[in-house]
């Protein structure tokens, strides 16, 4: 398996330029992940995901956080959904529905194959400040699986994949790992009694789960993060819960890896413990040494690693052909969701002021 091919990596700006064109030429990474930094216009956004898609010799993920509210990265293409805890409140499975297939729709549009969504985190508390503020899909675990359930299967049937997050559970994180690593100190008697049932439940039909960072001592008494332990990733969700998905590390340049690890050994251990794919969204200059990095991993880990990736390649489809006239017509269906779902005066205001956006809204 090439190295390139474990990464999935972000880009800057809002165009190709030359110098990560050559980097993307030489490493050939697995697929990329854009953010809000890389989209100004819907034209200008597919130009760039063609133009990426044009840079590898095979198909390439093209993967994007977009789950509504908070974490829209489409804002700027057009009105922003209503978040997972809005929809929630309104108690209309129909209205979830609408989202995900909504979803699905504008990301295939794009170029998209890939949502990072939806959270399967169960909110015990919506006001902690650990990064899932209205992100979640319900109180109680119940109420997670059928409410992510329908958004994942109506976006699924638009052909856009889903990922799960964040595994094993950031529910009582009590700081945001993009600054931080956590520490969640719960039993794993606990964890089983709420944080996995969703996981437990919808992972039949995730196509991919994404390993969070935080340190689980009751999982892993090595001091390894969530996201570098095999215990966790190889040992609880591959064998365990019996996970046969592709298996995705949270972004390794957020504060919770970058402040305790080189890169090398980030990925390196993200990958021989059991993760397929890592995610380097903010820094492309490091790319060639990231990959570099991954020649190492074990001959039998990358036998491993490529076998899944090739089943979830043969799920990826192509993009839809694009118009304006085609997104217009969309973006009036998320607006018309967002005011069937917050009403009229509020779906006329953006859910964050930009002076207030936390990390996981700006990058």
């Amino acid at each position: 398996m090439q190295p390139g091919h474990y990464i999935l990596m972000g880009v800057p700006g809002t165009e190709l330029d030359a110098s990560t064109a050559r980097i993307i030429r030489e490493v050939q990474p697995g697929g990329f992940i854009l953010f809000g930094r890389n989209i100004k216009a819907p034209a200008q956004l597919r130009q760039l995901i063609d133009d990426l898609r044009g840079e590898v010799r095979h198909e390439p993920i093209v993967t994007i956080d977009q789950e509504g509210g908070r974490v829209s990265r489409l804002r700027e293409c057009g009105a922003e959904p209503p978040s997972a805890k809005q929809l929630r409140e309104k108690n209309d499975l129909r209205l979830i529905e609408r989202h995900g297939a909504l979803t699905g729709e504008l990301l295939r549009l794009f170029g998209f194959n890939l949502d990072l969504a939806p959270v399967l985190d169960v909110s015990y508390a919506d006001d902690l400040d650990n990064s899932l503020k209205n992100r979640t899909w319900g109180l109680t675990a119940p109420d997670v699986i059928l409410n992510a359930g329908a958004f994942n299967r109506t976006m699924r049937e638009q052909g856009v994949l889903s990922c799960g997050k964040h595994f094993p559970g950031y529910s009582y994180a009590a700081v945001d790992p993009h600054h931080e690593l956590p520490v969640v100190a719960r039993t794993r008697a606990e964890l089983e009694q709420l944080e996995w049932q969703a996981f437990r439940a919808l992972a039949p039909e995730i196509d991919a789960m994404m390993i969070g960072h935080a340190n689980y001592p009751s999982l892993d008494d090595s001091g390894f993060p969530s996201s570098l332990s095999r215990k966790i990733i190889h040992g609880l969700l591959r064998e365990e819960f019996g996970y046969e998905g592709a298996v995705i590390s949270d972004d390794l340049d957020m504060g919770a890896i970058v402040g305790h690890y080189g890169l090398a050994e980030s990925v390196t251990r993200a990958i021989e413990a059991g993760n397929d794919l890592v995610l380097l969204c903010h820094r492309p200059e490091l790319i060639p040494e990231a990959a570099k990095a991954l020649a190492t991993v074990s001959s039998k880990r990358a036998a491993e690693a490529e076998k899944v990736l090739a089943h979830f390649r043969e799920k990826l489809d192509p993009p839809h052909d694009f118009s304006l006239e085609a997104h217009a017509a969309l973006d009036k269906k998320i607006y018309q969701l967002r005011v069937d779902t917050i009403g009229a005066e509020a779906a006329a205001i953006r859910s964050v002021e930009d002076g207030k956006r936390s990390p996981v809204e700006t990058f």
